[in-house]
């Protein structure tokens, strides 16, 4: 592997091991900031009871996505320099946004909850937990707006004279019309895997608990637990079938190429047939040794344009067009092949769907066996739970992963729809200056180091996970102010 090659699979890795963490950063800060309003309002020892159980679960969780979310951005400058220097003018705007703002109030506000439970009053520390939600929910937008500026950029025009892209216009950045489309879809997700979550491990205490010693209050404790994390599966999954598919319209409108690897299309085909099985070479470039076994007739016309009948190009037609387009060989005389590796386009797409199946069957088996105030007790379904609690995250990772090679070989891609002199090829976006000894090197420690901090996180998130609801007394009411001379003191 040369120097680029190891910088693509270094980013890969950190940026996947970093997105595993922050679906449920997003998703969780805000179900702890419904469950600490629900005791709030009723004074139910319960919902304490669940605030701090999952609050010590979050604490966790984002401070290891802290840590891994710093090595992103200092690729950028060091790996990616000849990207930078190219879009740094547009690329750096959302990204210093999302630190100046959203990582500065939920940092802020995390720490004004970790240690003023019994230090603030309980408005105000209860306003900590929204305000540290809201920050992550924000957070995500300008991350969101970053990423979607690489896959549709706008407001931008290419200079000649210094050769790098220039921002004109900073509100369509912020309003890319797929960062409006991508950011609902990826909160619904967050909300999935947090929703999975929650329900995984209360069901796995409710049947544990109920068995031992029957149907007890703290089996009703996690029967709660349970069935609120279902119902949040139930709306977040409903919410990302309906932005999956406004997503997906657009990708067909915006990158095709994407769309069509995504379905291993090899010919233009009117009306288009959904894939659900396709076997050949998937890795070939030519896309001719591709054949569709298993297929739903002009479901795939549907999901690009809404209409059962519609043209859908395929590999083969897009592939000329593209380099039509945007050059057929590169600096070196070579051929551009514009097709995305197919094998990683098809599969993740799956996968990303597949996966997602798992929280549809929990959801759907608690909120049956758990109606009109009944406690399960079934062992099966514990095991459904444990199960379905890494299949959100790996669904989200591998929607990722299709988002991101589906773009090569581009890492600007083109706006097809509007002006599109502003795009550039991943194999000029690395840094130059960079040797493949020096990446390999960062590449090996960012793993090892990754591999050691994904065990503290595994044990840590399963020694509290394993060690339950522990009874929590109420901490003093405190409307009005406290003594101003006792300091805030860590709360877990």
């Amino acid at each position: 592997m040369d120097a680029l090659d190891l910088a693509r699979w270094q980013f890969g890795i950190t940026t996947v091991y970093h997105f595993v963490l922050v679906p449920l950063t997003i998703g969780l800060s805000m179900l702890v900031a419904i469950m600490q309003t629900a005791w709030h309002r009723t004074g139910n020892e319960r919902w304490l009871r669940l605030t701090k159980f999952y609050g010590k679960l979050l604490l966790i969780n984002f401070a290891l996505g802290v840590a891994t979310g710093i090595v992103q951005e200092f690729q950028f400058g060091m790996n990616w320099s000849e990207y930078s220097r190219y879009v740094g003018d547009i690329f750096g705007a959302p990204l210093a946004m999302e630190a100046l703002i959203a990582f500065f109030l939920e940092s802020t506000f995390l720490g004004l909850w970790i240690f003023g439970w019994d230090r603030l009053p309980r408005r105000v520390h209860l306003a900590t937990i929204w305000l540290l939600a809201i920050g992550s929910t924000v957070s995500a937008y300008f991350i969101i707006a970053a990423n979607s500026w690489m896959q549709h950029p706008v407001g931008a025009t290419y200079n000649p004279a210094t050769g790098r892209a220039e921002m004109n216009d900073i509100w369509a950045v912020l309003t890319n019309k797929t960062a409006l489309v991508a950011y609902p879809h990826v909160i619904a997700t967050a909300f999935l895997v947090a929703g999975t979550f929650v329900c995984g491990i209360a069901v796995y205490w409710m049947v544990r608990t109920v068995r031992a010693k029957g149907p007890d209050a703290d089996a009703s404790m996690y029967r709660t637990a349970a069935r609120f994390g279902a119902w949040v599966m139930i709306v977040a999954g409903a919410a990302v079938i309906v932005t999956g598919d406004e997503q997906a319209k657009l990708m067909f409108e915006q990158q095709p190429i994407k769309m069509a690897a995504a379905e291993a299309l090899c010919d233009t085909e009117q009306p288009a047939a959904f894939s659900i099985l396709s076997v050949g070479h998937l890795g070939a470039t030519d896309c001719n040794d591709v054949k569709t076994i298993i297929k739903i007739p002009g479901a795939l016309s549907f999901l690009a344009t809404g209409s059962w009948d519609s043209e859908v190009k395929g590999l083969n037609d897009l592939q000329p067009y593209y380099a039509e387009r945007y050059g057929a060989t590169d600096s070196n005389g070579e051929t551009i092949h514009y097709q995305p590796n197919l094998a990683i386009t098809y599969w993740s797409f799956r996968l990303m769907i597949g996966l997602a199946v798992f929280s549809a069957a929990l959801a759907l088996s608690v909120l049956w066996f758990t109606r009109r105030g009944r406690i399960a007790d079934q062992v099966w379904l514990r095991r459904l739970a444990l199960v379905s609690l890494p299949m959100p995250f790996l669904a989200a990772s591998f929607g990722w992963i299709f988002t991101e090679m589906g773009r090569q070989p581009f890492v600007v891609a083109p706006n097809p729809t509007g002006s599109d002199e502003v795009f550039l090829l991943t194999q000029y976006g690395y840094s130059t200056a960079v040797s493949a000894a020096m990446v390999l090197t960062s590449m090996i420690t960012f793993t090892l180091v990754y591999g050691v901090l994904a065990v503290f996180w595994y044990r840590l998130m399963h020694r509290y996970a394993v060690e339950g609801a522990v009874p929590q007394e109420a901490p003093p009411l405190r409307d009005d102010d406290a003594d101003a001379s006792r300091p805030l003191s860590f709360a877990y």
